[in-house]
């Protein structure tokens, strides 16, 4: 009897480049820049945000320790790389930062209504991009350590945010950022939900049904007859399995069942920027 051994996804461009530039503004905190008033300067702090709104961003990038930083690179390297592959590495870079951001100004304003603290770390835009995964493929299983049965990525994100807004109520966990990490949840919802605003644009009246957002269920309907084609349904991911693979392997069986027409916009961009990046493997 053989066993597989699990595989691990290739480093995406950004993902990479922040986890480097990460690691390394790190080292450099911990071996020579070792001043208290340094890690202030790049703090985010919601009292003293007018007068160094740069921590808004320089957050990101401080860490109180190795293990804390280590948390937040592997989860975002596992989560991160399915998400740069399926949102384009341009679309992606700006997500990630949108969501730091967007954590940042949430604590921000509930500074004015209850005491919020300086806060540092990654973690903010990594819930961030864990929410854009389980809306990319919430029913993709997932292992967490030290639970002993995969998760549905859906499933894991709404307890993670349920978690969080209970430790958020809890003045022991004060050291924690809980509100950043809801925050960036925040804000990566709320990316996926304006994408979704803007694609409901008028369409022509002899069109029945608006293209539908990828990954979701659907029943084409043939352009030559009115009988219903056979519903396409998204690939679930064993767990270990690459998301990426999986989702081409469902727009080639949709291109299979109702032709290339019937690819959304979405979809289209999804395959050329797969194909650029096989060309590039290759090259």
């Amino acid at each position: 009897m053989s066993f597989s051994s699990p595989t691990f996804p290739r480093p995406t461009p950004w993902v990479a480049r922040i986890i480097a530039v990460t690691a390394v503004v790190q080292l450099l905190l911990e071996t020579i820049f070792t001043s208290g008033q340094i890690h202030q300067l790049l703090a985010m702090d919601p009292g003293n945000f007018l007068t160094r709104p740069w921590g808004a961003v320089t957050y990101l990038f401080v860490h109180s320790g190795f293990i804390h930083l280590a948390a937040n690179m592997i989860w975002f390297y596992l989560l991160g790389t399915a998400v740069e592959n399926r949102l384009g590495s341009r679309t992606f870079l700006l997500f990630y930062f949108y969501c730091g951001v967007g954590a940042a100004l949430v604590s921000l304003m509930l500074s004015f209504l209850v005491p919020v603290g300086p806060m540092i770390g990654a973690s903010g835009a990594v819930f961030g991009v864990s929410v854009a995964f389980a809306m990319l493929w919430p029913d993709a299983e997932l292992m967490v350590f030290p639970i002993p049965v995969p998760i549905k990525a859906r499933t894991l994100v709404l307890a993670a945010a349920v978690i969080e807004l209970v430790l958020a109520q809890m003045p022991a966990m004060s050291g924690v950022a809980h509100e950043a990490h809801l925050g960036g949840m925040l804000a990566g919802w709320l990316f996926f939900k304006i994408q979704d605003v803007s694609r409901r644009r008028p369409v022509p009246a002899l069109r029945e049904q608006p293209e539908r957002v990828v990954m979701v269920q659907q029943t084409a309907v043939s352009h030559e007859s009115d009988r219903p084609a056979t519903p396409i349904r998204p690939l679930a991911p064993r767990p270990g399995a690459d998301p990426v693979a999986a989702e081409v392997d469902r727009v080639l069986d949709k291109i299979s069942a109702t032709g290339i027409e019937s690819l959304t916009a979405e979809e289209k961009r999804f395959l050329a920027e797969v194909s650029k990046r096989k060309q590039r493997d290759l090259s």
